[in-house]
């Protein structure tokens, strides 16, 4: 299952870092656009419309890395001094109450919507806007199964610290912080007397 965790949480993180550069789009194109209205009152439907386009893609994009890196705002009140099994279920009840309903039913919800756009090729209602709006609608629905997949590996890694495995290295009973437990002085096998004589 950690396997599983690491796969989904590799797989959100290489999106996110992906999407982050889009703020490079944004800001090169914004500062443009500004130049170009206030100094030679020109002024650009496509170039103002990928703008929003980059933005609406980072943040849906990026969201389930951000997620991963725990960079979403959170009212905090007792979870920051909380113990790491108290941090653990906090978060897997977050997953399974909130995080993967939600997930779902966007997920229920966009993907009727974003097909609608596809299925007659949605365009810009501007004549020289962008004839993407379809792919736009699209990012509704993947983000939503890129938080549903981070809600698994976070399910799957707050289960794992709140029930550790019963088995540590060599078959031996590990303790709850990982580790083996060493068997006490009495309990230890000791050489036979007649070894010594041999």
């Amino acid at each position: 299952m950690r396997n599983l965790a690491n796969s989904l949480e590799r797989l959100t993180a290489a999106i996110g870092r992906a999407a982050a550069w889009l703020v490079v789009i944004v800001v090169v194109l914004e500062f443009a656009l500004v130049v170009a209205r206030y100094l030679f009152s020109l002024g650009s439907i496509w170039a103002s419309e990928t703008v929003i386009y980059a933005h609406a893609a980072m943040f849906l994009l990026a969201a389930a890395w951000t997620l991963q890196t725990n960079g979403h705002v959170r009212v905090d009140i007792f979870y920051a001094n909380a113990r790491p099994r108290t941090k653990a279920l906090v978060d897997l009840a977050g997953a399974v109450v909130f995080l993967l309903p939600f997930a779902v039913v966007l997920l229920w919800l966009s993907t009727p919507y974003a097909a609608r756009s596809w299925a007659v090729l949605e365009r810009s209602q501007e004549a020289s806007g962008l004839p993407l709006v379809f792919l736009l609608k699209t990012m509704i629905p993947v983000f939503a199964v890129l938080m549903g997949l981070q809600g698994v590996a976070q399910i799957i890694r707050s289960g794992t610290l709140l029930i550790p495995p019963p088995k540590g290295e060599g078959g031996r009973r590990s303790r709850p912080g990982g580790g083996r437990i060493t068997p006490p002085r009495s309990l230890r096998s000791r050489p036979s007397p007649q070894a010594g004589r041999d």
